[in-house]
């Protein structure tokens, strides 16, 4: 009997897709699920919500407890799920949003890179230190799989500061050529692809069918979509850099330069891109929870059917030694040679019984690699300021965001990252030691 950790169960749709598939998996149906979560509330609700599950799908196999001690949930794991959000969305999120938008600077999501992905950084990998301390004690071989964004920034802190065997994963490259092929109109029978770069903007390197090249068409049938799209951020990246990237139009629009600028305002119509998204959270964070509720916590006659989530796959692997093939978030260490050797990288990986093992891909377009180097200049660089408590480095981190230092000089950066260094001061301990 495996114990599986899942620290951030008060995600209560998420823990029901991963914990259910795991229900549903015949190697892990019998696990004890550890949940850990701050908010007592919801805790409960979902240790309810997973034993009825398990009563329903699982005979009862598993065992689903709810603990609010850390250690107590991390002694003997085999595996840790990590999915937690640090300051939740008031204050932390609107103070990401408002904070910045006093001195100028707009953002759509702010949760993986800008001046908002810094802060999400800043604030979780205190927390996730606490983490892997109490792992490399309790359980020093168990495998932690990270779901928290900033996905690169969080995966490669923990990978940077402790033995604990971790990789990132995101749901953006199983998605990703579908997406792709769904607007130009193509359909997705057969086709193969590879997917590699860095998280949220790793790139479609080679889509194929039967051996044929794909993107000559895609890229045809792109040049002739006369009508707004969701996607349209993405296509112009497509049409100068060559390749599409994993992450969505409204991420993408934020992670680079070039298309929210005060001095052309008409870009966001254009690429149909909406700033300041978080207004709408904290209403439909409200809504999203009474629906939840009675939907899954209510529910007593509740199922589940298993999803396309790699955590149940993965740890399958794992524990049969049956092979299967992720994309995960890992350190380069030469994988991609073109791209700094200790960033973190988004790339295929084989499991199986003996270990998670990332392929080698070789360099990325010069282009591709370059546009990278710009984002992981800024996650190193949080990092540093994390690990270090130099808040020095944070200052590093913002001047060199594509996004905040092409809209604000830096003076005002510095004096934005004081004022969310302050604001933020209960989630920050290493810059006030």
């Amino acid at each position: 009997m495996k114990k599986i950790v899942f620290i951030g169960a008060g995600s209560i749709i998420f823990v029901k897709n991963l914990i259910g598939d795991c229900m549903l998996t015949p190697s892990l149906c019998d696990s004890e699920f550890a949940l850990l979560d701050i908010n007592r509330e919801k805790l409960y609700l979902a240790e309810g919500m997973l034993k009825n599950l398990n009563r329903n799908v699982n005979g009862g196999r598993a065992t689903v407890k709810a603990y609010e001690s850390q250690r107590e949930a991390l002694a003997g794991a085999d595996f840790v799920i990590n999915a937690i959000q640090v300051g939740g969305y008031d204050p932390c999120i609107i103070n990401d949003f408002e904070i910045p938008l006093k001195y100028g600077l707009r953002q759509t999501y702010a949760d993986t890179l800008g001046i908002g992905g810094i802060m999400r950084g800043l604030r979780t990998i205190p927390v996730m230190k606490g983490i892997t301390d109490d792992m490399e004690e309790l359980c020093p071989n168990a495998w932690l799989l990270n779901y928290t964004n900033p996905m690169a920034i969080v995966t490669g802190a923990v990978l940077k500061s402790s033995s604990i065997k971790t990789i990132g994963l995101c749901h953006s490259v199983q998605s990703c050529t579908k997406n792709l092929m769904d607007v130009v109109g193509m359909d997705c029978t057969g086709v193969e692809y590879k997917i590699a770069g860095i998280n949220h903007q790793a790139w479609l390197l080679e889509v194929t069918k039967y051996g044929r090249d794909l993107y000559p068409e895609i890229k045809a049938r792109a040049a002739q979509l006369t009508e707004p799209h969701e996607d349209m951020v993405r296509y112009e990246i497509m049409k100068r850099f060559g390749y599409y990237v994993t992450e969505s139009s409204q991420h993408t629009a934020e992670y680079t330069p070039y298309f929210i600028k005060d001095k052309y305002p008409g870009k966001l119509e254009q690429y149909g891109i909406k700033t300041m998204m978080y207004k709408d959270w904290g209403r439909s964070q409200v809504a999203y929870w009474k629906q939840a509720k009675e939907d899954l916590v209510d529910n007593h006659a509740i199922t589940h059917a298993r999803t396309q989530e790699f955590a149940s796959y993965i740890l399958d692997s794992l524990t049969t030694g049956t092979p299967y093939r992720i994309h995960a978030n890992v350190l380069n260490q030469g994988l991609i040679p073109n791209l700094p050797d200790r960033a973190c990288v988004e790339v295929p990986c084989l499991v199986d019984g003996t270990g998670i093992y990332p392929c080698h891909i070789g360099n990325l377009p010069p282009q591709c690699a370059a546009l990278n180097r710009t984002n992981i200049n800024v996650q190193e660089l949080t990092i540093e300021a994390a690990l270090t408590g130099n808040r020095e480095h944070m200052y590093h981190a913002a001047f060199l965001d594509p996004h905040t230092a092409a809209e604000l000089d830096m003076d005002t950066i510095t004096v934005m990252c004081d004022e969310l260094i302050a604001a933020n001061k209960n989630w920050l301990p290493m810059f006030f030691k």
